[in-house]
């Protein structure tokens, strides 16, 4: 799927669904599901990774990661995903040259169709606006932005009329600049909703509300495999619990054959 596919979906009103991927079997389950984009999201700091943020990333960690999803799909090209990488903290905002280099090398070394970058800062549109003249296609990020997490926080955003007129301002200089989405991180819904309707390009959203041309989660977050889970994407499945459960079951299990060598679960019969 090519990004200019996008917004004939916003026009038809098809809903746009992003999950993330961090490795071969995670890239493998999302694809069988049918997501429509898949993000190999820098928050795999946190959720593989074991980081408190995702400022630690490397782009060499985000390569090797992408490769691992690429590896996954099992589709043919023409009917997988379309895949977006993350730009990791530091890899574009020390300069449009190191920025292009960052890109280049996710997209040339994977299958990645694009990059993925946070803010809508003067030197980041400068970086958007070239990638986009080179043929590096880039979704753009607003809201909560977790690279300034030592700033922000990770309090929802867009509470007062000014940054609300900021986000409005941010949403369409990330159009302009030749963004072919932008992903909206928790700010109230009916922002979200307003600039959906103000943009000709998708706005996807994460605990943004339900009214926005698509939504992206993080896949763990959806199974329930995350330790702490964000308070506006909500588990639809146990699914830390239910592992824990039956791994223990299976540990019960070999230990009671161990303590017990007797007692055989199956006969194994020779074919000669």
């Amino acid at each position: 799927m090519q990004t200019t596919e996008l917004v004939r979906w916003k026009k038809l009103g098809k809903q746009i669904t992003v999950l993330t991927a961090w490795d071969a079997i995670s890239s493998s389950i999302v694809e069988a599901a049918g997501a429509d984009i898949v993000l190999v999201g820098d928050s795999l700091g946190m959720v593989v990774l074991g980081h408190e943020t995702t400022l630690p990333v490397t782009l060499d960690q985000m390569l090797h990661h992408t490769k691992a999803v690429c590896r996954g799909f099992s589709k043919p090209v023409s009917e997988q995903p379309l895949l977006v990488c993350d730009l990791p903290f530091l890899s574009y905002q020390c300069g449009e040259d190191k920025a292009v280099e960052a890109a280049g090398t996710l997209l040339k070394n994977s299958s990645a169709s694009g990059v993925k970058l946070e803010g809508a800062a003067a030197e980041t549109i400068n970086i958007i606006k070239r990638l986009a003249r080179i043929g590096i296609p880039v979704m753009g990020h607003l809201g909560l932005t977790p690279q300034s997490v030592r700033q922000l926080g990770y309090k929802s955003q867009a509470r007062d009329k000014e940054s609300q007129e900021k986000l409005f301002n941010d949403s369409k200089i990330l159009q302009e600049s030749g963004c072919f989405a932008i992903v909206l991180e928790h700010i109230p819904g009916e922002i979200a909703s307003r600039l959906k309707k103000h943009l000709d390009i998708p706005v996807i959203g994460i605990g943004a509300g339900n009214d926005c041309d698509g939504q992206v989660r993080v896949t763990a977050d959806i199974l329930g495999l995350s330790i702490e889970q964000p308070p506006f994407a909500k588990p639809l499945f146990a699914g830390r619990e239910l592992c824990i459960d039956i791994l223990k079951k299976w540990i019960k299990s070999t230990n009671l054959n161990q303590e017990n060598p007797t007692i055989k679960t199956s006969e194994s019969k020779s074919d000669y």
